[in-house]
């Protein structure tokens, strides 16, 4: 009786009708093992404890990679969603003037970009003025730009997309644009046969936006879209 006096009883009786409480907190599991071991003293070594503390940083491991898991099955989610919505206004113009308005706005604005600029190489880069009157979101390039901006001048393979940080973009890319990027995404388009390549240049101010080590599937998924509709107005 002296023994259960240490306990009030109407703690008891609770503790009696909800263990469950008990075993649920973590923090009160904890003490009570530290309770125990200090009553056994230090000559005494409890296996079932040094297992039961393995499961527990298991199980913290595990519940760490599960919410991780979530995480970026959330974010890829919403980074479907914005390549989806992106898609759906690209296809919405015309006329070729009003694709390229949307590309500098609207399509632009989905996709959080500081700097959206399409490169097409021609012959009469330098001849014909009225191909870069066009429109702002418009770069003209010499036939083999786009292979060096790419590679860099090195002698690699040209990717699909290029995701890469950057210490401000190219001017001939990007304009007066160019100075606050920090990041970029290359997008390769190839517009069939006979036709010279094209590029779409996308820029953020955020050195985290582009980087590696990111995956490259809904962009490729974009620039295969948009090689489409380029095509389309092309032809």
């Amino acid at each position: 009786m002296g023994e259960r006096a240490l306990i009030a009883d109407d703690l008891r009786s609770r503790i009696m009708s909800e263990p469950d409480v008990i075993l649920e907190d973590l923090d009160l599991m904890r003490a009570l093992i530290a309770g125990n071991d200090r009553a056994k003293g230090s000559n005494v070594v409890d296996l079932r404890a040094i297992a039961m503390e393995r499961l527990e940083n298991r199980l913290e491991r595990l519940e760490d990679t599960h919410r991780s898991v979530i995480a970026a099955a959330y974010e890829n989610l919403a980074g479907t969603n914005q390549i989806h919505r992106a898609v759906l206004k690209m296809l919405d113009p015309v006329d070729f003037e009003g694709f390229l308005h949307g590309l500098a706005t609207d399509v632009s604005d989905i996709l959080r970009l500081d700097a959206l600029r399409l490169v097409l190489e021609t012959d009469l880069a330098d001849s014909d003025p009225d191909i870069r009157s066009m429109s702002d979101v418009l770069s003209i390039a010499q036939p083999g730009f786009i292979s060096g901006y790419l590679t860099r001048g090195r002698n690699t393979p040209e990717r699909r997309v290029t995701l890469r940080p950057c210490d401000g973009g190219d001017p001939r890319v990007y304009g007066a644009a160019a100075g606050d990027l920090r990041s970029e995404a290359c997008l390769r388009l190839d517009f069939g046969d006979g036709r010279l390549p094209g590029l779409l240049a996308l820029g953020s101010e955020d050195p985290h936006m582009f980087t590696p080590a990111h995956g490259t599937d809904l962009l490729g998924f974009f620039a295969g879209v948009f090689e489409r509709s380029m095509r389309r107005w092309l032809a």
